[in-house]
């Protein structure tokens, strides 16, 4: 398609004059007569399509009916950008949006791809109205104004981007099921070293030199002054990262000595309230600003490298296995999961001997490879998708 668009014939329409906001309203969720409800956890912010729901019967209270070809548009922190194509019916959290395209006004393809773009959220954000919880009033939303293309435009924009977002949804969806692939050999290796090599199973407190120690929290600062610490979204994909996972904190670096991290130390998110990301961990491998420490919310062990390799440890506390198993200790409190030290202390872990780690390890980085790959491939094209969008909308 060629960008260099002609937006002579676009048009300026009031929103509401051709998106209707559907309002088929279901009491009783469990008797809505679908199978498939999805809540504002289950939108991922910038996916066009709506990838994860749940059971109806998980739910109560009154919820909105979609259909396939509807786009659901979480209305509450819309600065999460959080819209997705809906591709079956179902129902919806009513704190929602259900927006559909009016016939002859608008391409249904080209409604996500409009209500993706930065052109459509940015005003959403704008009219917002609460300061604890953003919402979108459809009073307000409806009477925007908005400059759009003629339905063949439209057409021919719609089929552009869902090609490429149809090409980085296969991309992610290799890099999960390599993930998978992953996982399931690993947890093998271990059974199989469990079973014909008498690898041990040990306690967590048996395989650590040091910890589990609850991390130091103060009040940060938006100077970049005092010590640096970590939040806990710095635990991502095994590892500890730092960059926007660093804030600072006024206290006297002298009193936090005991907290500083250093190479190969290993972070457990203490509590979250999405329960899978409870027990997560990570390790330090460097990239963290000098003198880091970390809060109170996650907790820190010192793997001793004579009995358990702290990458091996990392790899295998991820797993699925071995993360099913220490949620069986989780609790909830006030609707956020925790864990404990002493949770973690009678936690246990498949030992095997150190050149059998070393091996595991090499065979989970050829996995790593091909992950990283393909997760790449799929960034690339995200990036792709939102810089066509911002050149295809700017300027309106």
């Amino acid at each position: 398609m060629n960008l260099v668009l002609d937006k002579s014939t676009w048009q300026r329409v009031a929103f509401g004059d051709v998106i209707d906001s559907i309002t088929d309203r279901v009491d009783d969720p469990s008797a809505a007569g679908v199978d498939r409800y999805v809540g504002r956890e289950h939108l991922d912010p910038v996916i066009m399509t709506v990838r994860r729901w749940d059971s109806p019967d998980i739910v109560e209270a009154q919820k909105l009916r979609f259909r396939s070809g509807d786009v659901i548009f979480g209305r509450r922190r819309a600065y999460q950008k959080k819209v997705a194509l809906a591709e079956f019916e179902g129902i919806c959290s009513a704190h929602a949006l259900v927006l559909r395209a009016r016939p002859g006004f608008i391409d249904p393809a080209f409604l996500p791809v409009f209500l993706s773009s930065d052109y459509f959220l940015d005003r959403a954000i704008e009219i917002s109205v609460g300061s604890l919880s953003p919402t979108v009033n459809w009073r307000d939303l409806k009477s925007q104004e908005f400059v759009l293309p003629p339905l063949d435009e439209q057409k021919r924009i719609a089929d552009l981007l869902w090609a490429i977002e149809r090409h980085r949804l296969a991309a992610a969806d290799t890099a999960e099921s390599l993930r998978a692939t992953k996982s399931a050999v690993f947890a093998d290796r271990l059974a199989a070293g469990v079973e014909q090599s008498g690898w041990s199973s040990d306690s967590v407190a048996s395989l650590v030199e040091a910890g589990p120690t609850n991390g130091k929290s103060a009040p940060a600062n938006d100077q970049k002054r005092g010590v640096p610490t970590l939040s806990i979204s710095a635990v991502r994909g095994g590892l500890v990262t730092g960059g926007d996972s660093v804030k600072f904190i006024d206290v006297e670096p002298a009193s936090v000595d005991g907290f500083l991290l250093q190479e190969d130390d290993f972070l457990i998110v203490r509590g979250n309230g999405n329960r899978q990301l409870t027990g997560r961990g990570g390790l330090v491998v460097g990239g963290l600003p000098t003198g880091c420490i970390y809060p109170d919310l996650l907790i820190r062990l010192r793997f001793n490298a004579a009995r358990m390799l702290p990458q091996f440890a990392a790899e295998q506390w991820n797993s699925v296995h071995a993360h099913t198993a220490l949620l069986e200790n989780a609790k909830s409190t006030n609707g956020i999961w925790k864990i404990n030290g002493k949770d973690i202390k009678s936690h246990r872990l498949v030992v095997p001997p150190l050149e059998a780690q070393t091996e595991l390890l090499a065979e989970a980085r050829t996995f790593d490879r091909s992950i990283e790959a393909t997760q790449a491939e799929a960034n690339r094209l995200r990036a792709v998708l939102r810089t066509l969008s911002s050149t295809i909308f700017g300027g309106n």
